[in-house]
């Protein structure tokens, strides 16, 4: 990926109706490893925006007669080439996002099983003929692609999250514009073209991005443009709250994957070892930018100071501070750990592990260190805020009672875990936290095809993957006929 003067750098152009697409207008991504300019991306005016819906709608016309068979054949096809390539796409998120290699590979396996998750399931898509009151009539119930779909998809894991944001609908029938991050539009362009070389025709898939002065006014279109009937969303909460109320205006259905501020509960039964290495993983993968990573680290007081040590022990084994700091976005990420942090202490919370105050340096100022907080209660920021950052709270609870009251005490509900030996106790928890998932003995972070993905609360609304992410994409149509 080029690295030089802003002046100098390459373009990231659209992708619409097949090809490349240049824009008059662009603005820098700044690669948060180098923290300088590493590329251009095309900056889209709704001018752009609705020749990427027309391309979407002409598509549609086509690709909803395709057969199950086509589809499926093309998207396992992609999935090969994600894995051929997965070499040349690490290397574009890596530079693009800071991520490491290893959760740059991870990336590209799970969105090639994404891909092949839903070709498999394409075939399975049927309607009904259901017995009517009038026995001289009979009536069919079909299943409908919607029509052109609006994906926006975030940039902190830019392969997982566009992947299923693009494939369900197309898989169903439907044709899509994906509203690429800033932050990550090489990996999404890069995504896209993939799908295109393993032989989806022609303005199926669309990618397009804009700058962030832009971002109101081209969301807002595309929402309101005629063509586009379903839209998906997976950002914050706040954005998502936004997006919610833009479809609701258009009366258009809308699936967002939200915000989180997932809660691991330790009880005084569980394996420590294993509930101290899936915590720190948990809070502290890819630096914590993660919907699902782990917030909440509420432990039994019988075993506290046992569980304390060992997750600290844990954390400074995964992610030694002899080596490199979890680079994050952009220094604002950082910056908004470390006020997190500030508020905290400032109210009588002590800092367990790390230096929120630490200075990076000019080349790593998106860099910072794990940070564990204690005493954490809440009338603090970090209570609350979901810190989107290596920053996570420990509490103390002696009851189920407590424990529960602080797990659900947060206007998220995405994800959950909990450590315990007794599997009744462990589904006694899972019944009763409030969240789209809950994960017995493992940690919060946890996504993948087969299972349904997403939250309830501020989290958000809908589900992703499986067989009822598939048919999220389609809606029914009755016809009866008189014999």
């Amino acid at each position: 990926m080029f690295l030089g003067d802003a002046k100098d750098a390459h373009v990231v152009p659209f992708f619409i109706n097949g090809k490349d697409y240049h824009p008059e207008r662009s603005f820098d991504v700044v690669s948060p490893v180098t923290g300088k300019v590493s590329h251009r991306c095309g900056a889209a005016t709704v001018s752009d925006a609705d020749a990427a819906v027309d391309a979407a709608a002409a598509a549609f016309k086509t690709w909803r007669r395709t057969t199950p068979a086509f589809r499926r054949d093309v998207f396992f096809k992609a999935a090969d080439l994600i894995q051929q390539k997965s070499g040349e796409l690490a290397d574009i998120m890596a530079n693009e996002t800071g991520a490491t290699l290893p959760w740059a590979l991870f990336n590209l396996k799970t969105a090639g099983e994404l891909i092949r998750d839903a070709a498999s399931r394409i075939s399975a898509i049927e309607g009904s003929f259901p017995s009517l009151a009038d026995p001289s009539s009979s009536g069919i119930v079909l299943r409908e692609p919607y029509g052109v779909v609006l994906s926006i998809a975030p940039w902190n894991a830019p392969y997982i999250l566009p992947t299923r944001a693009i494939v369900g609908p197309a898989a169903a029938g439907n044709t899509v514009v994906l509203k690429a991050s800033e932050h990550a539009p090489a990996c999404m362009r890069a995504l896209v073209s993939v799908f295109h070389e393993a032989g989806v025709p022609s303005g199926v898939m669309n990618m397009i991005a804009h700058d962030r002065d832009s971002a109101a006014e081209i969301t807002t279109a595309l929402i309101a443009n005629p063509h586009v009937r379903k839209v998906n969303f997976t950002g914050s909460t706040g954005v998502g709250r936004v997006i919610g109320r833009l479809a609701g205006e258009h009366l258009k259905p809308v699936i967002l994957e939200l915000g989180g501020k997932a809660p691991a509960i330790v009880w005084e039964d569980a394996d420590l070892d294993l509930a101290a290495q899936q915590c720190a993983i948990g809070a502290f993968l890819h630096g914590g930018q993660i919907c699902m990573s782990t917030e909440k680290i509420i432990v039994h007081n019988k075993v506290k100071a046992e569980f304390q040590q060992k997750f600290v022990a844990a954390v400074n084994e995964i992610f030694p501070r002899d080596g490199p700091a979890p680079t994050l976005i952009n220094e604002a990420a950082v910056q908004r750990n470390k006020a997190l942090v500030a508020d905290a202490t400032s109210k009588g919370a002590n800092v367990i592990l790390g230096d929120a105050d630490a200075d990076a340096n000019e080349a790593r100022a998106a860099q910072l260190r794990p940070v564990v907080v204690g005493s954490v209660t809440p009338d603090m920021d970090l209570y609350a805020t979901e810190s989107f950052g290596p920053t996570v709270s420990l509490y103390e609870v002696d009851t189920e009672a407590q424990a529960l009251q602080l797990a659900n005490d947060s206007e998220y509900g995405l994800t959950a875990a909990v450590f315990t030996e007794d599997l009744r106790r462990g589904l006694r928890f899972a019944r009763e936290i409030d969240t789209g998932a809950v994960h017995i003995n493992s940690m919060t972070v946890h996504d993948e095809p087969a299972l349904p993905h997403g939250g309830t609360k501020a989290s958000g609304f809908g589900r992703f993957n499986a067989a009822i992410g598939l048919e999220e994409w389609v809606r029914t149509k009755t016809v009866t006929f008189k014999h």
